[in-house]
């Protein structure tokens, strides 16, 4: 009479086989939750570089437009350096010096406002933002988060914050930070100056 039964060696071949199984797939969820975790902050780092890209793009102070032209190009505020020629040539020393390239105001008692006081007008004051959501990194069971949340704090300094000098008028930094619940991830920051905009003289096609 014949019996089938595994042998010694077969069970123990069965035997090791799943006490791997079982102690790589906690190693294997694990390595894979922190890649998910991974992932999650350099999205946030995207999401503060696109605040920065945001905010550059913004007018670097309200008093850059010329009054009663809000859709105009930005000028540069004079700071008592641009050099006293025709309007159409007001610029400061360094500027090409080409009709409408980067022009001073027509006044140099203009000064920087540093604050929100047109509505009508994205300026970088306009673009500071405290703690703002930036993206809910999983679902919620209960009271219990299953992932963090990550926020953008996006501050616009003058002068002398961030490196900058206090006889600098012409510098803004803007610091776009991201942060979960342990604290700062990363910190992001650019400049912008009192350089206005390039407006084209004549275009030909």
């Amino acid at each position: 009479m014949v019996r089938s039964a595994f042998t010694l060696i077969e069970l123990i071949f069965a035997i090791v086989i799943i006490a791997i199984s079982v102690i790589s797939l906690p190693m294997m969820s694990q390595t894979v939750s922190k890649g998910i975790d991974a992932n999650l902050v350099q999205e946030a780092i995207f999401g503060a570089a696109t605040k920065l890209n945001e905010a550059v793009a913004a007018h670097w102070d309200d008093n850059s437009l010329e009054p009663g032209k809000p859709n105009s190009f930005a000028r540069v505020i004079d700071d008592g350096t641009c050099l006293n020629t025709p309007l159409a040539y007001r610029q400061m020393p360094g500027h090409i010096n080409q009709p409408l390239h980067r022009r001073c105001l027509d006044s140099s008692a203009t000064t920087p406002a540093n604050t929100d006081v047109n509505a009508d007008i994205t300026s970088l004051d306009d673009m500071e933002v405290t703690d703002e959501e930036i993206f809910i990194s999983g679902v919620s069971v209960g009271a219990q988060a299953y992932k963090d949340i990550y926020t953008s704090t996006v501050a616009v300094n003058i002068n002398a914050s961030f490196g900058l000098t206090a006889n600098n008028p012409n510098m803004k930094s803007i610091v776009s930070t991201i942060s979960d619940s342990s604290g700062v991830i990363t910190v992001l920051r650019t400049y912008s100056a009192n350089i206005g905009e390039v407006d084209y003289y004549k275009r030909s096609y």
